[in-house]
């Protein structure tokens, strides 16, 4: 809940232009209160037209107040997958292919990206989920790239419900194909 609440803040500050500056309340009781606050907030924040310019957390990439939008969307889908997964019995929740299609999109096309590089082998990577496939290229000290179609080094692929869960290090069904080493440089933050 601390986690989600920051995420929150850290988006409307920077959707809104300003310098992130929110620090969570310990209290749990505060801690709901102070949530609430930050998901109007964010709801407000992100209702601005999609294409307004916005401050970037990564250096040397722009980004808008729609990039903030669907970034939340998908991380309240995580943790709403971390919050069922304490549950007993543990609900069989299925994102929609529509959603986790877009989830993977934004995972190999927005963010993987803009993250520090810290590949220690070139290697091509596939992510493939219902008849599409994102090939991304990761080599020593560059940022990740779209990569060539054509043989991976190694290939995730699956559902889009169990390839978006796999990116994010959540229990799924996916496959790998290739050495299962070559996706650690991609293991979600």
């Amino acid at each position: 809940m601390r986690h989600l609440a920051w995420v929150h803040a850290f988006a409307v500050a920077t959707a809104m232009n300003r310098e992130p500056d929110a620090t969570p309340p310990e209290d749990w009781e505060d801690l709901l209160g102070w949530w609430d606050g930050q998901r109007l907030a964010a709801r407000e924040a992100l209702s601005r037209p999609p294409e307004t310019p916005a401050r970037s957390p990564f250096p040397g990439f722009e980004i808008t107040v729609g990039d903030w939008a669907r970034r939340m969307a998908h991380e309240a889908a995580v943790h709403r997958l971390d919050a069922e997964s304490a549950l007993d019995p543990v609900p069989a929740t299925r994102l929609s292919p529509a959603f986790t299609l877009d989830g993977i999109d934004e995972y190999a096309t927005f963010l993987v990206p803009r993250r520090s590089p810290r590949y220690p082998v070139a290697t091509t990577v596939h992510l493939t989920a219902a008849g599409r496939t994102w090939a991304l290229r990761l080599t020593p000290g560059e940022h990740a790239r779209a990569g060539e179609p054509g043989v991976p080094d190694v290939e995730l692929s699956g559902d889009p419900d169990d390839v978006y869960r796999a990116l994010w290090g959540r229990p799924n069904s996916a496959t790998v194909v290739g050495d299962p080493a070559l996706l650690a440089p991609l293991a979600a933050p």
